[in-house]
């Protein structure tokens, strides 16, 4: 692909994607429909309230999300939950989720760098909570569909597009069965009525400790810090799970979270049962803060990770000694936030600060790193404020590597991360990164939230790579790819749409598209795609909750 798509793509590519996306969602919202209904005939008429059968899940982990944006969020968070479905004394709660994507990687002759797949996900929950405790059994079923046969380039263009990483991940495969959630919770443990642990298979993302009553923070919380280390990978058709163990102790003046398990197999990996010899030690002090006009919020963390694996590390070193280290990976990583808004008679100004810095052992070679977010916003009132108008602009930064044959290693490591919540077309992640961004977000109508986005992208060090992923998902795979950057830092401009639709109050539409123009890394990487080496992605996501 060169600046622009080749004659006729982008019209063609626009057709096919929109026919296959309407009839794969047609025909995906009968079948949810038909579930409901059957589940609701076969189901007790007793109803309540409550979204899950257990309600300390952490969001978003019982229903997958449609695209990540603040608006959907304080859409969701708004809109009428749905009644609890009832099996006698347990509660039965689930989601369904189809997926049309499209993208036309930079370009790479003789490989698949335009393709379209499609994907579904069913979730279903069993569940009870009581007045000390509570348990919940969740299942995944994973289903994808016409995966690209040859997007797997050669080095270092390597995998064009997370098509091509489904399909690397699982070969044929193309549906599994999957345990996604099995944990009991007790309340008020070590005879502390504000305590309360949870122990078994479970989701977690972190940053999400706690839920400010106040909306601005809640939507900087969920969508500006949450899924920065560690997060449950929502955006792919698999997920990420963890085997863990995590005590909360909250009253109205702090929390303290502590989590120590095992991450489990899946994200892009289809076959996702069993733990992986990876993994993570997180607490967290968070502590909100008040004044008149001004609500705000810092948390302290600490977050210990390993990796045991042994599996070939992604960085900037040759690829023979990278062979040559089989020691263990350890790293710790120290860091904190401070989220604020402020009301004024114009409106509502927001801050966010966020910063972290690392040391331990990357294999062979000591680790230093770190990495800083700054970011502000305002929310006007008067005739803006009819469309709930938020303008947002940010600075983010990583470092980078820059002597790969020293024993110093100077990359930060992203850990087990969201990668798409801060790179919603994720060819990169913040890995090695500097991203300048500006957002707009509307809404023009109740049921219609849209969110618009550019991103200046620049890599870190321009001795280290072009880092992507989101961190181990199998055994033997390292989980990040690392492409050189060819003496540049250049990764282009990104600018992208989403809209989200809530057709009724549990069934969500969302329509997103980006482009990028690369910059001076892609072009070293993709020749073919001349000076400025072009990219998009397109997808159409139903959401049905039940």
């Amino acid at each position: 692909m060169s600046e622009t798509f080749r004659p006729g793509a982008a019209r063609a590519l626009f057709f096919s994607t929109a026919a296959f996306a309407v009839s794969f969602a047609a025909r995906g919202l009968v079948a949810a429909l038909a579930l409901t209904l059957s589940l609701a005939v076969s189901a007790s008429a007793q109803t309540t309230a409550s979204t899950s059968p257990i309600d300390d899940r952490p969001k978003p982990a019982a229903t997958p999300s449609p695209t990540p944006t603040p608006a959907a969020r304080r859409q969701a968070a708004t809109a009428k939950a749905p009644k609890q479905l009832r099996l006698g004394r347990v509660n039965l709660s689930g989601s369904l989720r189809l997926r049309a994507e499209s993208y036309g990687w930079f370009r790479a002759p003789g490989f698949e760098d335009e393709y379209t797949f499609g994907a579904a996900q069913l979730r279903l929950a069993l569940g009870q909570q009581f007045e000390k405790w509570g348990w919940l059994v969740e299942g995944e079923f994973p289903v994808l569909f016409q995966l690209p046969e040859r997007a797997v380039a050669v080095a270092p263009q390597g995998q064009l597009g997370l098509g091509a990483s489904y399909r690397a991940a699982n070969g044929r495969q193309d549906a599994s069965a999957v345990l996604k959630q099995a944990f009991v919770r007790a309340k008020g443990v070590f005879g502390n009525r504000a305590g309360s642990l949870k122990a078994g298979r479970f989701e977690f993302v972190e940053g999400l400790e706690t839920v400010p009553k106040d909306a601005t923070l809640a939507a900087l919380k969920r969508e500006r810090l949450a899924h920065r280390l560690v997060g449950n990978f929502g955006f792919s058709h698999v997920g990420r799970s963890f085997d863990a163990v995590q005590y909360v102790r909250e009253n109205k003046s702090s929390n303290f979270t502590f989590v120590g398990g095992r991450a489990v197999e899946g994200v892009f990996q289809l076959r996702a049962l069993k733990e992986l010899d990876v993994d993570f030690w997180y607490g967290a002090f968070t502590r909100p803060l008040h004044a008149e006009r001004v609500e705000s919020e810092f948390r302290l963390f600490g977050l210990h990770y390993h990796d045991g694996r042994g599996a070939l590390k992604t960085d900037n070193r040759t690829a023979a000694a990278r062979r040559a280290d089989a020691e263990n990976i350890r790293v710790n990583t120290i860091g904190g936030h401070y989220i604020a808004a402020v009301k004024t008679k114009r409106g509502t100004l927001d801050a966010l600060a966020w910063g972290t810095g690392q040391f331990g052992a990357w294999g062979n070679q000591s680790h230093r790193a770190g990495a800083v977010a700054l970011e502000g916003g305002f929310q006007p009132g008067g005739a803006a404020a009819k469309w709930k108008t938020w303008v947002r602009a940010g600075y983010f930064r990583s470092t980078g590597d820059a002597d790969p044959s020293d024993r110093r290693h100077t990359t930060f490591f992203q850990v087990l991360p969201t990668p798409r919540v801060y790179a919603r077309f994720p060819f990169y992640n913040l890995m090695n990164s500097e991203d300048a961004f500006a957002q707009l977000q509307l809404k023009p109508h109740a049921r219609l939230s849209l969110r618009a986005d550019v991103h200046h992208l620049r890599l870190g060090n321009a001795n280290d790579l072009w880092y992507a992923g989101g961190g181990a998902f199998q055994e033997t795979t390292f989980g990040y790819q690392g492409r050189p950057s060819g003496g540049r830092r250049g990764l282009g401009t990104l600018f992208d749409l989403s809209a989200d639709v809530s057709l009724t109050p549990t069934t969500t539409l969302t329509l997103y598209g980006a482009g990028v123009r690369g910059g001076g890394v892609q072009r070293a990487v993709y020749p073919a795609g001349g000076a400025r080496p072009a990219a998009r992605l397109l997808y159409v996501e139903l959401l049905r909750r039940f």
